[in-house]
């Protein structure tokens, strides 16, 4: 006769200790959501905090102050030849012309001693472009609306020397000043005056450094992840491959920037600060990321996908690049995006192999000398002149838009190529 298991008491959901036992219960599931909750606010409070700094300070760094200067051309004719306004040798007809002397003793002759100070030193340039729009300012008396200094700059926002505060209500009671937006901002490059620097030839830099990165680390990313899941022996040497991807994805970026001194500068004398050497670099920095996110997302491919594949004749290859790499390529791409991001926002490595010079002018290739928006930001911050505070937010606002349209373009193609099981 076999022992019978002893029947088991129903739960008695009535009793006082369950119900207390179930109101515990609910309370720490609220006190669970609250907590989780409260991060999710948290976390958000901090993204908006830094968005709001960030617009507050940055949106003036696109405004620039501007003084109406009065130009008497008709009692003063400046010497120079109209004819020569239209080619390519105006700028130097005009400069030759002591153009840059006459818009000083005007400034001086409309406020005073002090007046040259109240301009920014690249005034004479406002000058030099209007006149090329309209030569027939020539012969006109006329005012001419060019840059302030960063001292006046300041004293409008309430800062600054305090001598130029007096001047800022003077001229705001003669309607003399104004702020517009600065386009030169968008179109200009590195300068030492506040007032003239320009964001393009970082932001051109960072475009032509990123078009390296990618166009190297991730193919070569991709087929290393395809050889290590679908073809590589499973072996101590293999073992030892993975072991180290995964050690140089958590290396520190500044020791990629060594190598990339050490080997495509010392030893294959690329150009200093070009945006190949920085794509590179930055290439070899990110290549884990890439092969560690395909292997993920090669190996998520279910295996009946191989199996029906090569159920119907197709070959090894054909299994991999027409069905295992297209659904894993969302995958890839994340892994993708996140390297990329890291790399636009790097400035340690790009420092060591000289992306931090004095560029003025923009690049016009990926061997030309360069600099990028992160080194850009911390150069300018760098800066003693309260003009260039203004101009790092900024350069920060500009930073954001551009990672977040990259983002916005790889999310795209993303999500285009998604598979929904």
């Amino acid at each position: 006769m076999s022992d019978a298991a002893p029947a088991r008491t129903p739960t008695d959901w009535t009793t006082a200790a369950m119900k207390r036992r179930i109101a515990r219960r609910y309370r720490a599931e609220r006190r669970f959501r609250a907590v989780g909750l409260a991060a999710v606010v948290l976390s958000a409070s901090f993204l908006f905090f830094l968005l709001a700094v960030m617009m507050g300070n940055g949106i003036s760094g696109f405004m620039r102050t501007e003084v109406a200067l009065p130009m008497d051309f008709k009692s003063t004719p400046l010497v120079v030849d109209r004819g020569a306004l239209a080619t390519r040798g105006a700028d130097l007809a005009l400069a030759g012309a002591g153009l840059e002397n006459r818009v000083s003793t005007a400034a001086s002759a409309a406020f005073g001693e002090r007046g040259a100070d109240l301009i920014a030193g690249n005034a004479w340039t406002a000058v030099r472009d209007a006149i090329k729009a309209d030569p027939d300012l020539l012969s006109q008396n006329t005012h001419i609306w060019v840059p302030a200094s960063a001292d006046l700059d300041a004293a409008l926002d309430g800062g600054g020397k305090p001598e130029f505060a007096a001047d800022a209500t003077a001229l705001r009671e003669r309607d003399a000043i104004r702020s517009s937006f600065n386009s030169g901002f968008l179109q200009g490059a590195d300068s030492t005056d506040p007032t003239a620097v320009g964001i393009w030839g970082a932001f051109k830099g960072s475009l032509l450094t990123m078009l390296v990165t990618l166009l190297i680390a991730f193919p070569i990313g991709v087929f290393s992840a395809v050889y290590l899941e679908e073809y590589a022996p499973k072996n101590r040497w293999t073992d030892l491959i993975e072991v180290s991807i995964n050690n140089l994805a958590a290396v520190p970026s500044i020791i990629f920037g060594l190598l990339g001194l050490a080997v495509f500068l010392g030893t294959l004398g690329l150009p200093r600060s070009a945006p190949l050497v920085g794509g590179l670099t930055l290439a070899l920095m990110i290549m884990p990321v890439i092969v560690i996110a395909g292997r993920n997302a090669i190996k998520a491919v279910p295996p009946s996908i191989r199996d029906a594949a090569l159920g119907i004749g197709a070959s090894r290859i054909q299994v991999v690049f027409h069905h295992v790499l297209p659904l894993a390529l969302p995958g890839i791409l994340t892994g993708t995006i996140i390297g990329m991001a890291r790399a636009l926002g790097e400035t340690a490595p790009l420092l060591l192999i000289g992306m931090r010079a004095f560029i003025v002018t923009p690049p016009g290739g990926v061997f030309d000398p360069a600099t990028v928006l992160p080194v850009q930001i911390f150069l300018w911050s760098d800066e003693v002149s309260r003009g260039f505070i203004e101009k790092t937010s900024a350069a920060i606002i500009v930073l954001l838009v551009f990672l977040l349209a990259m983002n916005a373009v790889a999310i795209y193609l993303r999500n285009r190529f998604e598979t929904r099981w």
